[in-house]
């Protein structure tokens, strides 16, 4: 229980960190909101590491964390949607063991952006937003193999070592 716990802090701190570095890189690709998603790792890891339950604290620890501290109250929204959907699709499709870790990593990626486009179409009563999406499925699917492929070198040499474990 003492590990798990220390596991989930440390996950959390890691997830914040990477989201303000996040925040630092020039990446600009002419879709607002594309961000490779750096602070998903942690998630990710949490999901696979620790257990669900840790992995959901993770993920709203580090939104609400990086919206006090960076964002604001629509930041906030937009992040908690993405971030419930992805993980609920993350956990089904692991547990359905049809998806490999990069291929839940994308599903997490993909969902996200599907999440965010709906709340900034219901928030700004624009649904020529739509049209944005197509950018954000490919913005998506990229960033979650990325993190996907990084994420599963991660874990491989973590579990390598079996005093980590639980």
């Amino acid at each position: 229980m003492a590990k798990r716990t220390a596991y989930t802090g440390l996950l959390v701190a890691i997830a914040f960190l990477l989201s303000y570095i996040e925040s630092l890189l020039p990446l600009s690709l002419g879709i607002p909101g594309v961000k490779l998603g750096l602070a998903n790792l942690a998630v990710f890891a949490a999901l696979y590491i620790t257990s669900t339950k840790n992995a959901l604290f993770v993920s709203v620890a580090r939104i609400v964390l990086v919206s006090l501290t960076f964002g604001n109250t629509f930041s906030l929204i937009y992040s908690i949607a993405g971030g419930m959907l992805s993980l609920l699709l993350m956990v089904l499709c692991k547990k359905s063991k049809a998806f490999s870790k990069v291929g839940v990593s994308i599903v997490g990626g993909v969902s996200h952006n599907i999440a965010q486009i709906g709340v900034a179409i219901c928030v700004l009563e624009t649904p020529e937003l739509i049209w944005y999406l197509p950018a954000l499925l490919v913005s998506g699917t990229v960033a979650g193999a990325i993190i996907g492929l990084v994420g599963a070198l991660i874990l491989e040499r973590f579990m390598k070592n079996s005093d980590y474990l639980f």
